[in-house]
């Protein structure tokens, strides 16, 4: 299975700057697998340590920082010679060693001669406690369930992923058919790395469905284990209600939907505790669409997504029949699904600053909105085949954007300030901001 961040790896391996590396990411998203594959690819030895697994390694950053006394530690572990320039150092479950992330610096000034890569389920939890960080002596990556493409290539589809590639939209409109229908296997299976080897494998979806059930009860697991006692109750009643919330035509989360008479006060630190997991994502609303749009947001008025499209329609019990029940699909919960799918490529691409646009006491809403190469960028995001874009047109008389983007599964096509791009092409969008219609 290849991921797109293998290649974020070489990059990092090479580099005369290099740094420890940190590799950020919801449980179940394949760091360790990436971190393993990578060693093993590129370097003649892995020295894998799991501080979860093993109490010897969470005391061994304990007395001091000694570089030399560490490494010895870790050859005794491992039963390997560490060799700088040929050996892998991966800290696995890092966050179970608060110490050894402040040992990363002592690595970055002492001996950056050696490779150190780390990486943690709950990291973002412990990050946002009082854990020591190495401010500046660490670089981050952060980890996602793969993206439609890595998924098309995952199930043996890298000439339809090339022919995306080429934009030569003429001839990707002959496939669309084909594309479609992998995109609602996408919809269904998501992205989590063991949900889409069992599929690729076996092509067997109550498999599929089986695998995601169980990373939902670990994630369940997880809040009575690592939440603070106090706020698991609210993580699980949030939690639970992110499908219904979704469900909604105004998506925008209401407290009430927990419980009757839920405030906002009441499930801060439990919204907080699922973000810092990377369990779901936070998108705001925008009060002006304006750079930055970070300036403009509006705290009080966000919608929550999950981490993951196939563990949306787990949750949510999406039968595997509405596969055949043409593109259905794609309107499920009011069409949720595919502003989940949208705003999951969105993520995959390293897009940051992904909001919507919601005027008060107004019935327009832009469903996304991003900020790349210095523009605002519109995105309608439209299930049903029914393109009219009602409220793209009302942002457009409003702010006269240069471009506004409609994704829908309609075929590619450029128009004066409106580009509808394929909802299986979403990787193409930066692409198609600037290039001709071919």
């Amino acid at each position: 299975m290849r991921r797109k961040e293998m290649a974020r790896l070489v990059e990092w391996k090479a580099s005369a700057k290099r740094k420890p590396l940190i590799i950020w990411g919801a449980r179940q998203v394949g760091k360790t697998w990436l971190m393993k594959d990578f060693g093993q690819v590129y370097y003649q030895q892995c020295a894998y340590l799991n501080f979860e697994s093993s109490s010897v390694l969470r005391n061994l950053f304990r007395e001091d920082f000694d570089i030399k006394r560490i490494l010895a530690a870790i050859q005794i572990e491992t039963r390997l010679v560490i060799e700088p320039q040929n050996t892998l150092i991966i800290f696995d479950e890092i966050q179970e060693a608060p110490a050894a992330l402040t040992a990363l610096k002592y690595f970055y000034e002492n001996a950056p001669e050696y490779q150190v890569i780390a990486a943690g389920s709950m990291l973002g939890v412990a990050l946002s406690g009082h854990t020591s960080f190495p401010v500046g002596k660490v670089e981050f990556m952060d980890l996602r369930p793969l993206d439609f493409i890595e998924f098309l290539e995952a199930v043996n589809e890298k000439p339809l992923v090339d022919l995306l590639k080429s934009q030569d939209w003429i001839l990707v409109k002959s496939f669309r058919t084909r594309y479609i229908e992998l995109l609602k296997q996408y919809y269904y299976i998501g992205g989590m790395p063991e949900a889409v080897a069992s599929y690729s494998q076996q092509g067997d979806l109550e498999a599929v469905r089986e695998i995601q059930k169980r990373i939902l009860t670990g994630y369940e697991q997880d809040f009575s284990k690592h939440a603070p006692n106090a706020i698991v109750p609210r993580i699980r009643m949030l939690w639970n209600s992110i499908p219904s919330q979704l469900a909604k035509e105004n998506r925008k989360f209401l407290y009430g939907l927990i419980r009757e008479g839920a405030r906002a006060k009441d499930y801060e630190m439990a919204m907080s505790w699922l973000i810092d997991c990377g369990l779901i994502y936070k998108v705001n609303n925008i009060t002006k669409p304006a750079i930055p749009l970070k300036a403009y947001e509006d705290i009080g008025a966000f919608k929550l997504f999950l981490v993951d499209t196939g563990l949306l329609a787990a949750m949510a019990d999406l039968d595997a029949r509405s596969l055949l029940d043409g593109n259905k699909l794609f309107e499920e919960f009011k069409g949720s699904l595919t502003e989940q799918y949208v705003l999951q490529q969105l993520m995959a691409q390293k897009i940051a600053a992904v909001y919507y646009w919601s005027p008060g006491n107004a019935r327009s809403e832009v469903d996304l909105l991003v900020q790349i190469a210095g523009r605002v960028i519109p995105i309608e995001v439209k299930a049903a085949e029914n393109l009219q874009a009602k409220s793209l047109k009302v942002y457009y008389q409003k702010y006269q954007p240069e471009l506004a983007i409609r994704m829908s599964i309609s075929d590619y096509r450029k128009e004066q300030w409106l580009t509808n791009l394929p909802l299986y092409a979403i990787s193409e969008l930066s692409a198609s901001l600037k290039d001709p219609i071919r």
